[in-house]
């Protein structure tokens, strides 16, 4: 698809954005050094651990022997976006060399970092064996403060460790608790390690990625599936979570090297994968509205 650049006037230096903010789930990202290549080059391996329990202890044998099994599980890959922005010289020098020194920017804040975030939140939300509470759309904030303590009990009864809890909501239900101002609100916020605010837009249960290429794709990014739900909240351990970017490249081909074409080039390309422990399910809480 074309670029649509509107020539600026002498006289005018601003430069009119788009409202919106970086991602909520970088926070997520998993360390890359528990993973390592697998047998194929779409795939990774992380460990899997367990250890028996106690034994009887005898005191003319000792100990009973315990085992440590460790076993390298493996996932495929499942994210690999990217796009190509051309920038013609004169557009670029039209709008006062705004239309390539924004454009990277822009890519990354307004649909990258929104994309990542939509995509990591469905795929967890598809995972089999997480825990789900009952579909709902909440009237108010007292219903959302009811929702979050069943969702705090089922990971204590679960074990969960709270440290480490990230509670992911809408800004509405957000905003909405903490109008309560409440000792029991307050007390339910503190139990989270962080709170994160996710604009509905980026939070949905399924979304389909569009291709770039096809009719009605042509924009690229993404949209809510026909068979997604809005998410109302979503509570994760990070030590559940694997998200790890095995490749981000971002890089500018200036119009002097380009040989197709007089104009500068952004390329931007992400390879990685998000998904969950499959022993720590428990870790991962999803409440989606009707």
């Amino acid at each position: 698809m074309g670029n649509t650049i509107t020539l600026a006037k002498g006289y005018t230096d601003l430069l009119d954005i788009v409202y919106k903010q970086a991602s909520v789930t970088a926070d997520l990202t998993s360390d890359s050094s528990m993973m390592r290549a697998g047998a194929n080059v779409g795939e990774i391996l992380y460990p899997q651990i367990s250890v028996t329990g106690l034994g009887d202890y005898d005191r003319n044998s000792g100990y009973t022997d315990g085992a440590v099994d460790v076993k390298w599980k493996s996932a495929e890959f499942n994210y690999d976006r990217g796009t190509k922005i051309s920038v013609d010289v004169m557009d670029n020098q039209e709008t006062f060399n705004i239309a390539f020194g924004k454009a990277s920017a822009e890519l990354i804040r307004t649909k990258v970092a929104p994309e990542a975030d939509a995509f990591t939140f469905a795929k967890l939300a598809g995972i089999e064996g997480i825990s789900k509470g009952t579909a709902a759309t909440f009237a108010g904030a007292i219903e959302f403060l009811a929702a979050l303590l069943d969702a705090k009990n089922k990971m204590d009864e679960d074990e969960v460790p709270e440290e480490g809890r990230i509670l992911y909501a809408t800004p509405t239900l957000v905003n909405g608790l903490l109008a309560l101002d409440t000792t029991k609100s307050k007390e339910v916020f503190n139990s989270f390690a962080v709170t994160k605010k996710v604009p509905q837009s980026r939070f949905y249960t399924a979304i389909d990625l569009l291709d770039g290429k096809t009719s009605g794709e042509e924009l690229g990014h993404y949209q809510k599936s026909a068979t997604g739900k809005d998410i109302n909240f979503m509570i994760v351990h990070k030590p559940a979570i694997i998200k790890f970017d095995k490749h981000t490249a971002s890089d500018i081909i200036p119009a002097s090297i380009n040989t197709y074409s007089d104009s500068d080039i952004i390329k931007y390309r992400k390879y990685g994968l998000v998904d969950a422990y499959k022993n720590k399910l428990a870790g991962i809480y999803l409440s989606h509205k009707e």
